[in-house]
């Protein structure tokens, strides 16, 4: 499927560029099942994205189209082949709004570019839920054309199973349905007839040139503009301060002013009622990913879940009882299990990965962009005799041979000392995730030794997570 994926791309590339695809790398992993590789020739590039599901690529690809032609910030479609489910895209950078505000951010401080940014990011976003919806034909939507009580339903479930249950929170079945529905009742009095982007946090948003653009709004549908600003204010690792949520807010409404007419008061209201909604959505994806498909990283995200969903039980009146819903939610804020998941997750996580070069460098499936990656094809290698070919950089035999190598001890002082500097400065900041990946030809023997060793070193000197992964060998392993 990879290889074939990889024909289809490289030839729908090659037939829009008019030259011969030079670079072809696999992107991050999100949090869908699309994949996403970089293509580059010798002068033009682009985003080539294969997704099984035709239904929400045609989705997706018509939102572009319309949005361009309404002159709204989105990417580019340079070539599609919907049969074989694959299109290109134009290539924005590596620069989300999520890596954004990991380069910005020194712990709790919020500086004033970024509150700019997240200002202009809110002012494009009326435009595509007010303008962006106007004319639209929302039966190009997928899975449904409105955010309606199916869609809240859905989502509402989604919590319940895979958050509440997998998370072990006791509730009451039947009272946490009827609440449900009174829930659903209340966000549905308000005007739901905007665009709404359904998925629309800090990882969907690109910086280019210091402005905007929007990607990954294929889930979009009819609804009412409070879930969107909901979605992207209280985005889990985003961790925005509370009196800057508070002032965003306040000039998203003070610029929606321009547009239409509307009661702030009610406005707030509900828009409380989406935020949560959309913070059961994303933790029952948290749970989804992280407890039922056991990707850890996304339960890095449920400690600033948990501290929004704090602040909104402590600090918000709402206007619709839901004593069943909030005890709920109460127990999951007071869950042992939940705080032992927190103080794991608050931890750096340090990614050693070896691979071969053959096979392309690990993609950083933390969104954090990657990290360091160190060539070990310099360094002598055992690979070369017939004694080790058979043995790794784990085995004795070639861990003696290395330990009579110069080179290697001068190689990996250099290593510690410049992911010591990173460990160090990623720590005192709060970042979460960095990757380390060494790489030789084969990935056997050089790289996994060095995998190996700056595991070890780690784990001694620092209070670290470290997750050791030899790609190669796990590879064959399968």
């Amino acid at each position: 499927m990879e290889q074939n994926t990889k024909t289809l791309l490289i030839k729908l590339f090659e037939d829009w560029a008019g030259e011969n695809a030079r670079s072809y790398v696999a992107l991050p992993l999100s949090g869908s099942y699309r994949r996403y590789y970089r293509i580059s020739g010798r002068e033009k590039s682009a985003i080539g994205t294969y997704n099984a599901d035709r239904k929400e690529n045609i989705a997706f690809l018509e939102m572009s189209k319309y949005f361009r032609s309404k002159g709204l910030p989105v990417p580019e479609i340079y070539a599609e082949e919907l049969d074989d489910n694959v299109y290109l895209q134009e290539d924005l950078g590596d620069i989300s709004l999520y890596a954004f505000i990991q380069g910005m951010r020194t712990g709790k401080d919020f500086p004033d570019e970024l509150k700019t940014f997240y200002k202009k990011t809110l002012e494009s976003l009326i435009l595509f839920q007010v303008k962006g919806g106007e004319g639209f034909d929302y039966s190009k939507c997928y899975p449904r054309d409105a955010f309606d009580r199916q869609s809240m339903i859905w989502d509402l479930h989604y919590f319940k199973y895979y958050f509440l249950k997998l998370a072990r929170i006791p509730f009451d079945e039947q009272s946490l349905e009827d609440d449900f529905h009174k829930l659903i009742d209340f966000l549905l009095e308000v005007d739901h007839d905007f665009f709404l982007y359904r998925d629309f946090q800090s990882r969907n948003v690109m910086v280019v040139d210091d402005n905007p653009v929007f990607i990954d709004y294929q889930g979009g549908r009819k609804g009412a503009l409070q879930y969107d600003v909901a979605s992207l204010l209280y985005d889990a690792k985003a961790d925005i301060p509370d009196d800057v949520r508070l002032e965003l807010l306040s000039h998203y409404m003070d610029n929606l002013s321009g547009y239409i007419d509307y009661d702030r008061k009610e406005f707030v209201s509900h828009y409380y009622g989406y935020v949560l909604i959309r913070m059961m959505q994303a933790m029952g994806a948290y749970g989804f990913r992280g407890f039922y498909e056991k990707k850890e990283h996304f339960l890095q995200s449920i400690p600033y879940a948990i501290q929004n969903l704090k602040y909104l039980l402590d600090n918000v009146t709402f206007k619709v009882e839901l004593p069943a819903l909030f005890m709920a939610l109460r127990n999951v804020t007071e869950s042992e299990e939940l705080i032992n998941i927190g103080k794991s997750a608050a931890q750096l996580t340090v990614s050693v990965n070896s691979f071969s070069y053959k096979r392309g460098i690990p993609v950083d499936i933390s969104g954090n962009g990657g990290g360091h990656v160190f060539d070990c094809r310099c360094l002598h290698n055992p690979g070369k005799y017939p004694q080790y070919k058979d043995k790794t950089g784990k085995d004795p035999e070639v861990i003696e041979f290395f330990s009579k190598e110069p080179d290697i001890e001068d190689f990996l002082d250099a290593v510690y000392k410049i992911v010591s500097q990173s460990v160090e400065t990623y720590m005192s900041r709060g970042f979460k995730n960095l990757m380390v990946s060494f790489g030789c030809t084969g990935g056997r023997h050089r790289s996994v030794f060095c995998a190996e060793e700056l595991a070890a070193y780690l784990k001694d000197k620092y209070d670290v997570n470290v997750v050791l992964k030899h790609v190669e060998q796990e590879m064959k392993g399968m």
